[in-house]
């Protein structure tokens, strides 16, 4: 790949938008419009015994409400495990003994360059939230039944927390 142009039509808090003139693999040349972001982390939280963490809030975006496995964005400079640690703190209030990585996908490849890296969290204590002043956050708990009913009632609609969901749902039967 091969990048002629870019330019810069927004630089914003969370992302950056270029407009690209490239030449792709195999010769073909194309302008792309590309949403650039940092990157960000997903926690699919084990607590008590066989529940899964989910938190509620409203997603603008999506013009309400919906339940989704922790996330958040990786600040410059700093390691995906941390950014995990770190936004399961500050959403739930929990820290995690352990937190392992499961694995990476990008969300929208088409059109945004954001990597997200799936971890899980288990051995889980509990302590003070310290959510970010613009997040109202609703915290529950739900057996792993409950999630699949969600999921099959088409009650979870955040594409993250899906493939965090079906993740579980497959690893869960080979267990």
């Amino acid at each position: 790949m091969r990048v002629l142009s870019s330019k810069s039509v927004y630089k914003g808090k969370i992302i950056d938008v270029s407009v690209d003139d490239v030449i792709e693999p195999k010769g073909v040349r194309t302008r792309r419009e590309v949403v650039r972001h940092g990157g960000s982390v997903v926690v699919l939280a084990r607590v008590g015994k066989g529940k899964v963490l989910l938190v509620r809030q409203f997603r603008y975006a999506a013009g309400r409400s919906l339940w989704e496995l922790v996330a958040g964005g990786i600040e410059p400079g700093e390691r995906p495990a941390r950014a995990a640690a770190r936004e399961l703190r500050e959403e739930t209030g929990y820290r995690a003994a352990t937190l392992k990585p499961v694995f990476q996908f990008y969300p929208s490849p088409g059109i945004l360059s954001e990597k997200m890296v799936l971890f899980e969290a288990m051995k889980l204590r509990e302590g003070p939230t310290d959510p970010d002043s613009d997040e109202r956050i609703e915290t529950r708990a739900f057996s792993l039944q409950d999630l699949k009913g969600l999921v099959c009632g088409r009650k979870i609609q955040d594409g993250k927390t899906l493939i965090g969901l079906l993740w579980l749902f497959g690893h869960s039967m080979m267990s």
